[in-house]
């Protein structure tokens, strides 16, 4: 229940615009007569000034259009400056122009009551006024509506997700518009006051549909109150003239706000741990350097300079590199890694499968056969005697860097001066499994890999937290890779495959099925009878695993058909084709980061998603139209934009924070979390 402490007879409301906002209270009290004089014949004071009289005449829907207009928020319950509600004829209002919240009561469209609603407000102006300007800059950033197509969900602050149709012009006699609920609840643009001797001007209006057919239309400048939906699913239209819109925005922003608190007391507490800032040697760092094959991309320079100057300072590290497939993070990780053995300090690179560690460990090995860095590898491959090894050199200090598996998480893993920990795949670990690694050292500098993109919204909502960096530049020489959508026919694979393997080049055969997995082989053995083939899936034993992958990237075999378990990590630089058999099975981000295992060098490469006519679905013809329409370099992140980026968030959040980004979309979740987090900051 409001306190209400007295009536006023006048109500000055200006626009949450940065020009007011850079005026104090009194300002508006000593000003207040020549603002109602600019408003006459100055276009920003008629645009951002309302002036209401008790007892006077105001048309109560252009009050509530106008208030949008000059930026106000809609909520169902107000507590804070630039919002408002509206329930029947009573209208909350918290003008940033006062320092409480006002209720104003309409009998129709007159102003019957102004009244200080006196437990809603603020006691420090300044903060307030500081909260509400990096409210207004967020909402720009997260309204991004470039190539906004008919058919996309967009997010409306005040009503809602709604369905965009277009952009429409309506051209008027007078340049005051108004948007007003008609009695289905339709928001509909509608001429007031039309005044004959006005020249006829045009205006242009975004159109959302909502549900039963309601359209609302949103004037162009305002698209601060737009944003896309991003979501797990797709969305539940709203219905405008609900409250239903603001009652989830408002528990929303209660979770987030709590989000928010947690997140920066999390964050504080790494602030207090301290470690020895880490000391460079350039010799060393100029000859390892000096063997890296490729030419450094930007992104990759950027994130080594982001790392270094991390290390060097006396707090711990905690940063995530993010980027594609084959976009160079294992280099970065090798020169972290270089940095703390040049430290006397040890390194743990974590992988989540031992297919990869293995990889890593080959690769590791050999960048650093001519620096006195000892590396070992911990995972399934070994026998106990050669693992108990291991772990008595790590105790000892006897190992610089060890690579492996969820192995390393075992109790009897001890260290003589373990000070990096490596996260590969990060989004593959569980946040259990995440903890248990950060708790073996309190001051651990932990660099985690990401080939799932992280959101941009994220990324700006958490960037005053999170240590990120970005690599989204692909590495000179790289093409893109040529993809076809076809149907299966045994012709057209011993086509695809005959053509690889004339010009030397090596084939994944993609087979999901592990029952049927060895009659696939034998059939591709009848249709290619000169291809050398093996095969690999989940269920066979880690040191058979290796040893035919050992085999494939020797090129003792040219042909590998295998489950999805190449999805992740393997760098095969001569295999320049793909063969997906059954691609109606597939997610389209999984998709994408298959098709990631061709191309790995300069030799121009291809990508065959293959379909039979029974799996064709609508749904399944859309996702292979946006693989085969979307083929330049680091098109994932575009293609895979609603997939990815929410298990981007997922990966960030956590998931249990789904249920919330489906409801108002990521965008403005993110955006609600920037808020907060500088609210909390403030």
């Amino acid at each position: 229940m409001n306190i209400i402490n007295k009536e006023i007879n006048q109500l000055l409301i200006v626009g949450v615009t940065p020009y007011f906002l850079d005026k104090g209270v009194l300002w508006y009290e000593e000003n207040l007569q020549k603002i109602l004089t600019a408003r006459e014949t100055q276009p920003f004071f008629a645009e951002n000034v309302i002036f209401l009289q008790k007892d006077h005449s105001f048309q109560f829907a252009q009050f509530l259009r106008k208030l949008d207009e000059m930026g106000y928020e809609r909520v169902f319950k107000v507590s804070e400056p630039g919002e408002f509600s509206q329930r029947g004829g009573i209208v909350d209002v918290f003008p940033i122009n006062l320092m409480n919240a006002m209720r104003l009561d309409f009998l129709g469209n007159e102003v019957d009551a102004i009244k200080i609603l006196e437990d809603i407000k603020i006691t420090d102006e300044e903060k307030s006024k500081e909260i509400l300007k990096k409210k207004l800059k967020s909402q720009k950033i997260f309204s991004e509506l470039k190539g906004l197509k008919p058919g996309d969900y967009l997010v409306h602050l005040d009503h809602g997700i709604g369905k965009f149709v277009g952009i429409e012009n309506f051209e008027m006699q007078s340049t005051k518009f108004e948007i007003q609920i008609e009695n289905r609840g339709t928001l509909t643009a509608a001429r007031i006051n039309p005044d004959e001797e006005n020249p006829k001007s045009e205006n242009e209006y975004y159109v959302l549909e909502y549900d039963k057919e309601d359209k609302l239309y949103v004037p162009l400048g305002l698209e601060r109150k737009l944003s896309r939906y991003v979501g797990f699913q797709d969305p539940k239209v709203s219905r405008l003239g609900s409250s239903i819109w603001q009652k989830t925005k408002g528990v929303i922003k209660e979770a987030v706000e709590k989000l928010a608190k947690e997140l920066l007391q999390l964050y504080a507490q790494k602030e207090t741990v301290e470690r020895a800032p880490y000391s460079g040697d350039k010799e060393l760092e100029s000859q390892f350097k000096s063997g890296f094959e490729f030419q450094e991309t930007p992104d990759q320079l950027q994130a080594i300079e982001d790392i270094r100057k991390d290390l060097q300072k006396a707090k711990p590290m905690d940063r995530i590199v993010c980027g594609d497939v084959g976009f160079g993070k294992t280099e970065v990780a090798m020169r972290t890694a270089l940095l703390a053995s040049i430290n006397n300090r040890q390194t743990v690179l974590i992988c989540p499968t031992t297919i990869l560690a293995n990889q890593h460990f080959n690769s590791f090995r050999k960048r650093f056969e001519n620096l006195p860095v000892r590396i070992a590898q911990l995972s399934g491959l070994q026998t106990k005697t050669e693992q108990k090894k291991v772990i008595n050199d790590l105790k000892e200090g006897r190992i610089d860097i060890v690579i492996g598996t969820h192995r390393l998480l075992s109790k009897d893993i001890g260290f003589k001066n373990l000070q990096l920990l490596i996260i590969d795949d990060e989004q593959k670990f569980g946040v259990k499994q995440k903890e248990r690694l950060r708790q073996l050292k309190t001051s651990l500098d932990v660099l985690s890999l990401s080939a799932t993109p992280i959101p941009r919204t994220i990324y700006l909502a958490l960037s005053s937290l999170k240590n990120i960096s970005l690599m989204q530049t692909p590495p000179n020489g790289r093409q893109a890779i040529k993809t076809e959508v076809l149907k299966y026919k045994t012709k057209a694979v011993k086509r695809i495959i005959d053509e690889e393997l004339k010009r030397k080049g090596q084939v994944f055969y993609l087979h999901n099925r592990v029952q049927t997995i060895e009659a696939k082989v034998r059939e591709l053995k009848e249709l290619c009878p000169k291809a050398k083939i093996s095969s690999i899936h989940g269920s066979i034993a880690e040191k058979q695993l290796i040893r035919i992958m050992d085999e494939f990237q020797k090129e003792k075999t040219n042909v590998l058909v295998a489950t999805t378990i190449i999805e992740n990590g393997l760098d095969i630089p001569n295999v320049n084709t793909i063969i997906i058999e059954d691609s109606a099975r597939l997610g389209l981000s999984q998709a994408h980061q298959i098709r990631g295992r061709v191309g790995r060098s300069g030799t121009k490469s291809f990508a065959y998603f293959m379909y039979n006519e029974k799996s064709l679905t609508p749904l399944v013809k859309d996702r292979l139209k946006a693989l085969e329409d979307a083929q330049e370099l680091g098109a994932g992140y575009r293609i895979a934009i609603r997939d990815l980026e929410l298990r981007g968030a997922g990966n960030i959040l956590g998931k249990e924070q789904s249920g919330a980004i489906n409801k108002i979309g990521l965008n403005l979740y993110s955006q609600m979390i920037s808020e907060a987090i500088e609210k909390f900051k403030q």
